[in-house]
């Protein structure tokens, strides 16, 4: 699948308007943020490949010297060449990625690239004294950060901690538990399994975040309010036979009347064995906060 890619050209203001006194000062706090390019040379025959953390959200090209677009099936690789052969001056293109993180590359023809594929985790570590941009997305809210939201669904999905012991469905072979709630500002992380204990594969359809009345929960609710997660950690994947899988979901916070549950539904595909627990407004309160973590970056 082609990435829609923007290229631009930005030719220098020969008459500028800024009083000089003006420019050295505000030359001097954009020096301050000043974002450090990575720099990498590519040819026309061949195609360079850079894998990135996270997944592609945005690519900007500096000149149409540049192509570039997502590799197939990778939503995270980005490969790129030249359009033209031999081109002279140096040009560059931009990334962002789900995570919020933003990458600047400079980008130099050579006949002959000494590396054809890069990996941005290991140059980043290799750089641990950079600072990476934060991108503040519209969905996760302006106070928001999305790499403290990225690390703090990563932090929880890795240390697999279980703190509610009350909240499951066991049907069929399949049981779908709620093993813990977080919250940060203003969002809430629901961490579930869901487990199949039979030789038959148990594969999703879909899932479903609803506040139902109690009194219509047990049947077809008559008022029913849909919850859309803002964000998965993980895609919903099919569970193999003997199997299991876990997800981190994000959704914006909310509270419960006393009338009121949560009602998290699991569909299996061409099948009957869907799962179904409850969450009540105290296990919302009781949520614990994403800053008790350690988080993992």
């Amino acid at each position: 699948m082609l990435l829609t890619v923007l290229t631009s050209q930005l030719k220098a203001q020969q008459n500028d308007s800024i009083p000089k006194s003006d420019t050295l000062e505000t030359g001097s706090k954009l020096r301050a943020g000043k974002i450090e390019p990575y720099w990498l040379t590519i040819t026309y025959d061949k195609t360079t490949h850079i894998i990135f953390p996270s997944k592609i959200k945005y690519v900007d090209l500096g000149s149409d010297n540049l192509i570039a677009d997502k590799a197939d099936e990778a939503e995270n690789v980005l490969r790129i060449k030249a359009s033209v052969q031999d081109f002279d001056t140096e040009t560059n293109f931009s990334v962002i990625t789900e995570d919020g993180r933003f990458y600047s590359f400079d980008v130099f023809y050579s006949k002959y690239p000494a590396t054809l594929n890069y990996d941005v985790e290991k140059m980043l570590q290799s750089r641990l004294k950079e600072k990476l941009n934060d991108v503040l997305f519209e969905d996760l809210g302006e106070s928001n950060r999305p790499s403290i939201i990225e690390a703090a669904m990563k932090t929880i999905y890795n240390k697999n901690k279980k703190f509610i012991r009350h909240i499951g469905s066991y049907s069929f072979g399949i049981s779908f538990l709620l093993k813990s709630i977080y919250i940060y500002n203003g969002k809430y992380f629901f961490h579930t399994e869901l487990k199949n204990s039979t030789n038959v594969p148990f594969p999703i359809d879909f899932m479903t975040f609803k506040i139902v009345d109690k009194k219509t929960s047990k049947r077809t609710a008559v008022q029913e309010n849909d919850l859309i997660p803002i964000r998965l950690y993980l895609p919903l994947t099919d569970v193999p036979d003997n199997g299991h899988e876990r997800n981190v979901f994000l959704l914006d916070q909310f509270t419960l009347a006393d009338d009121k549950v949560l009602v998290i539904e699991i569909f299996e595909r061409n099948g009957g064995r869907h799962q179904r627990i409850e969450v009540e407004n105290l296990d919302l309160i009781h949520a614990r906060p994403v800053t008790d973590l350690k988080l993992i970056f």
